[in-house]
């Protein structure tokens, strides 16, 4: 069964892009760039929250703060599947390349703001190059490396996402305290000029050349529904109550946003997102796990600091390091299935074993309550990083190895787009159930009108700070409903992996393609998988 209607973009010298065998050399040297990129992506947000309180200080425009993250947010994601498909189009070098050079001009223009409705608009221009960093990582990588093969280098980006998520918090902090905050942006720079640098001399592609018209119209609607719904999760429950108008508007828009993609992805040349892609089995299954794994990430690593920092008394200032031990989880384990992957040629298993060990982790973290030591719970932090260190690379990997070549940059988008759509929803869900839950919690201990007497207007959003000026009773109170409100977050969070490890049991074992005359695409491989 074809992946996709379409004929796709050509290399002048056919599929010779993918079929040219790479030396392990030549392969390093460009890992280098990549890896390199990767952390670019991955540090920026991390080193910027950090130096907000900072940056709002000097420019003012408080009320306009959730705007510099939402903005950057808002264009990475609708930015993900546009630079995908031109990847497959128009060559992948050149693509990412031209990602990495708008990253940094939002960098430097982010730096320069003079007040925040520049750093607003600045901000989205950074996020606009963003959206091509990790796209154009995977789909590189994808196209120089089988995926028999891409265990060895897999470990790279697990050990990568451990380190921006440890180093940022401290790397922000030390240069918000000893440069200034201009400098948060100004640090990506050198990076990325070694990433440039790098990419440049050792990546050899040839030229795509593509003599289709790009889909406007389905980029301007699919670009409307993920702006859609990326704000439904920012703003509900926070600016907007979830049945307001506002929400209720976006809900619909999203839907007819998407609904109008899908009629008119059917009748185009060459599709933004080709919906054949989805008729392939193992593709819509770890599109479907790779959302569950968003959703429970980025929801834990929101939620999980405020527990330590609130019952357990952990310090905030090396907030990076609260996360330790689930980074620690998933690298140790990434790098081992990586090797076991090349080894054996085998990946079933371990979506299988990955789902589960995330649900139990996920069921051990909502056991925790005020009397659980940090010990114990870094422990549960393991497992379930250890979880998700199952998955983080196999999803990918089967993504692409699900797909024809020549829609790798199109198979790493989506990708990319499951998750992070997954992240955005689990941190707006994870954060309503967990406000309620606080609020309802500290009203049953001490009454409504207690709450209100004792200085806490919203029990949702107290911060450890404020909370250590409180009546001890009012400490205590708040200590337990923190402890609730975790409970409620992680028990919904193991009926969400549910799904995952529901989706896992139904993949299929196809073969991985393998080096020299196995790189090029066997129908029969592919159609093993499709529906």
């Amino acid at each position: 069964m074809s992946q996709s209607k379409t004929a796709g973009p050509v290399p002048e010298d056919k599929t010779a892009e993918e079929e040219q065998p790479r030396s392990p050399r030549e392969i390093r040297l460009v890992m280098v760039g990549l890896v390199v990129t990767m952390l670019l992506a991955m540090l920026d947000n991390l080193i910027v929250g950090t130096a907000m309180p900072t940056i709002v200080g000097d420019l003012g425009g408080a009320e306009h703060l959730s705007w510099v993250v939402t903005s950057y947010t808002l264009a990475t994601a609708a930015s993900t599947p546009i630079w995908g498909k031109l990847g497959d189009m128009y060559g992948r070098k050149g693509t990412f390349l031209t990602s990495i050079v708008i990253f940094l001009v939002g960098s430097a223009l982010s730096g320069l703001s003079q007040n925040m409705n520049e750093l607003i608009g600045f901000r989205a221009v950074q996020g606009l190059g963003a959206g091509g960093l990790m796209v154009g990582v995977m789909s590189i990588m994808g196209a120089l490396v089988p995926p028999r093969d891409r265990g060895k280098y897999q470990g790279m980006f697990a050990a990568v996402m451990a380190l921006a998520t440890i180093g940022g918090p401290l790397v922000g902090g030390f240069i918000t305290d000893h440069l200034s905050w201009h400098w948060t942006f100004y640090i990506n720079l050198p990076l990325g000029v070694v990433a440039l640098a790098v990419v440049v001399v050792t990546l050899k592609l040839p030229k795509v050349r593509s003599t289709a018209k790009i889909d406007y119209l389905g980029a301007v609607l699919l670009t409307t529904g993920i702006t859609s719904l990326v704000l439904i999760t920012t703003w509900g429950g926070q600016q907007y109550a979830w049945g307001s108008k506002e929400i209720l508007g976006l809900a619909a828009l999203a839907a007819a946003s998407l609904i109008a993609f899908c009629y008119v992805e059917q009748r185009v040349e060459e599709p933004m997102l080709p919906l054949g892609l989805f008729r392939n089995l193992n593709f819509t299954l770890v599109s479907i796990i790779g959302f569950v794994v968003g959703f429970v990430m980025f929801g834990s690593t929101v939620f999980l600091p405020l527990y330590q920092q609130i019952v357990q008394g952990a310090s905030a200032t090396n907030s990076g390091l609260l996360l330790m031990p689930m980074m620690f989880g998933m690298l140790v384990i990434s790098l081992v299935v990586g090797q076991a992957v090349t080894k054996t040629g085998k990946y079933r298993i371990y979506p299988i074993i990955g789902t589960i060990v995330m649900t139990v982790g996920l069921f051990l973290l909502s056991t925790m309550g005020t009397g659980t030591s940090g010990f114990t719970s870094a422990c549960w932090m393991v497992v379930l990083g250890a979880g998700m260190g199952f998955l983080m690379q196999i999803t990918m990997l089967v993504a692409q190895n699900s797909v024809e070549l020549k829609d790798m940059g199109v198979a790493s988008s989506t990708a990319t787009l499951f998750r992070t759509i997954g992240g955005s929803f689990g941190v707006a869900l994870f954060g309503a159930l967990f406000n309620n839950r606080v609020t309802d919690t500290m009203k049953e201990r001490l009454g409504e009108q207690a709450v209100a007497g004792g200085g806490v207007q919203d029990p949702g959003q107290m911060s450890p700070v404020a909370l250590r000026k409180l009546d001890p009773a009012i400490q205590d109170a708040y200590h337990h409903a923190v402890s609730n409100g975790m409970h409620t977050v992680f028990l919904w969070g193991v009926g969400v992996a549910v799904i995952a490890i529901a989706a896992a049991v139904f993949l299929r074992e196809v073969p991985l393609r393998g080096t020299g005359k196995d790189e090029k695409p066997a129908e029969s491989s592919l159609e093993a998988a499709a529906v």
